[in-house]
């Protein structure tokens, strides 16, 4: 483990790096085959079954999520927060995975970049509030909440801008790629930095799983064929990313504090 100032300080480099490579790489249109997913079957009435459906999982784990941190119950030796104030950034979280299960729903039932916007932006509020969740647990307890609503600004920010520049033809993914990288990196940054509760090595699994959904993502036909034409790459990208909500979860009800400071 390293110090917080010198966490504090790998943090700001990562941050920099990061805003320094989105700056300096040409501009990246969204291709309009992204939206021609390999499973295009449809049940019961409901167009791209697997691919909407697929998105429940969000709605479980992001109920259960708020459920679990409003609960009467809640303290510090029962999975609660040496700070109560600590639990806001992680129902921003949870808030952002029920609302995925709405908008890539809504997505997926007539993909289009116009539909898109709303799959992505509650994405981008669970990511940014888990790095601020991050921040505040293993940095500064401060100044997370202090960039909490920052960081998600510029989550949603980084929607909008890749919405307008697509509206314009001129399409530019590289400030929502910038901010969906950045997020992963700090949650495998922050392994190495010292955590005020157990379980921190659980946030390896929740990148993990996210690095899983980002495969099965690239891979959507390859996979649906190696399968068979039985279930989609996509599709288990939805269950690999609610996977990785839920450990989340876990990892917040079976933690305990390792100091009251």
């Amino acid at each position: 483990m390293i110090s917080r100032n010198s966490s504090l300080w790998l943090l700001l480099a990562l941050t920099t790096a990061i805003a320094l490579i989105a700056v300096l790489l040409p501009p990246i249109p969204q291709p309009q085959s992204y939206h021609q997913f390999a499973d295009q079957r449809s049940f019961f009435g409901i167009p791209h079954f697997a691919d909407v459906t697929s998105n429940f999982p969000f709605a479980i784990v992001g109920v259960w999520g708020l459920i679990f941190l409003f609960r009467r119950d809640a303290s510090v030796t029962t999975g609660g927060f040496i700070d109560p104030r600590e639990r806001w950034p992680y129902v921003l979280v949870f808030v952002g995975v029920l609302l995925t299960a709405f908008g890539s729903s809504y997505y997926h039932w007539s993909p289009s970049n116009a539909r898109l916007v709303w799959d992505r932006l509650p994405m981008t509020i669970a990511f940014m509030a888990m790095v601020a969740a991050v921040i505040a647990e293993r940095i500064s307890f401060r100044l997370g909440l202090w960039l909490l609503p920052i960081l998600l600004l510029v989550g949603l920010a980084s929607v909008v801008q890749w919405y307008m520049s697509e509206a314009r033809g001129k399409g530019d993914l590289r400030f929502y790629a910038a901010v969906q990288a950045y997020a992963a990196l700090v949650l495998l940054l922050a392994l190495l930095f010292p955590s005020r509760y157990t379980r921190g090595s659980d946030l390896a699994v929740v990148v993990g799983f996210y690095g899983l959904a980002k495969v099965m993502e690239m891979l959507d036909k390859p996979v649906f064929s190696l399968l068979g034409h039985m279930v989609s790459g996509h599709t288990l990208k939805h269950l690999a990313a609610a996977t990785s909500a839920f450990w989340i979860l876990r990892m917040l009800q079976k933690r305990r504090p390792l100091s009251s400071v």
